[in-house]
């Protein structure tokens, strides 16, 4: 695993030449949402998200899968890494290693369980129906991990950005920027659209559930803003599939998410079952 301060170089904008594409129109929305959300300095200086949240809907009935209530969880500031507790159950944990592996320790740390390159197994047919542990352990680590993270994810090189033309919400303009995501970054797929209200704050993402299927189209609806000892995050979270344009349908909310709170981490700890891993 490479160590916390070459991910913090990896995460570091040394110049704007090395984005893999600099769309200035983009790029000069992107700092503002990133000053709007805590700025790109006070990220440096963490090491990790600690949140506690509830998540259900539609997904986890159709998968199988018992909601969360009120489940703490961390997630790396400084490489795709992310943490459950008591997973699944009390004293245990699941770690998500970006698209290396997902494992699960016991209470004294011992692995039970592990996936190697977990994404390349959602080809199966049993996934189209159902859902183990170590299935949801990945969507579910890499999924939050990205919207804990989100726009400081942008910092990493290799992104490529295009700003589209923006859009009338019902608090004002609305700024829409088309993401690539490189290929070191799980996410759900390559290609987002992140809307930013007039504040800087992000309000809506576009993507397509891939693990879940090609068809997975979905707008991410991001609500009821907090401050966090300086991060801003949205606390309400609600997915809508957008199977007709990027109109979100009415129904089924795919997934439900409300965090309770979050907590900082800085800098990065040497015990990954007391702190966030780095």
């Amino acid at each position: 695993m490479k160590g916390a301060a070459t991910w913090h170089r990896a995460w570091g904008r040394s110049s704007r030449s090395g984005r893999a594409s600099v769309d200035r129109a983009a790029q000069a929305v992107l700092d503002r949402a990133i000053a709007a959300h805590g700025g790109e300095a006070f990220w440096r200086g963490l090491s990790g998200v600690e949140a506690r949240l509830s998540a259900a809907g539609f997904l986890f009935t159709t998968k199988g899968r018992p909601p969360l209530s009120h489940m703490r969880m961390r997630a790396s500031a400084t490489e795709p890494r992310f943490t459950f507790f008591d997973y699944p159950r009390p004293g245990w944990r699941g770690e998500w290693i970006g698209d290396a592996e997902v494992r699960i320790l016991d209470a004294e740390g011992h692995v039970v369980s592990r996936r190697e390159r977990p994404r390349q197994a959602f080809r199966g047919l049993r996934r189209q129906f159902r859902w183990d542990e170590l299935d949801f352990l990945y969507f579910g680590g890499y999924a939050t991990w990205n919207y804990l993270v989100t726009p400081f994810v942008f910092l990493r090189p290799g992104f490529e950005f295009e700003r589209l033309p923006p859009i009338e919400g019902p608090q004002g303009k609305v700024e829409r920027i088309a993401a690539i995501f490189p290929p070191d970054v799980p996410t759900h797929s390559r290609r987002q659209v992140f809307y930013f209200d007039e504040q800087g704050l992000l309000t809506r993402l576009d993507y397509t559930a891939e693990v879940v299927g090609g068809w997975a189209h979905a707008a991410h609806l991001c609500e009821n803003y907090r401050d966090f000892g300086g991060l801003k995050a949205a606390t309400k979270r609600r997915v809508w599939p957008t199977l007709f344009g990027d109109r979100p349908m009415p129904f089924p909310n795919l997934v439900a998410l409300d965090i309770d709170e979050i907590r900082l981490f800085s800098p990065c700890p040497t015990n990954p079952s007391a702190s966030p891993p780095g």
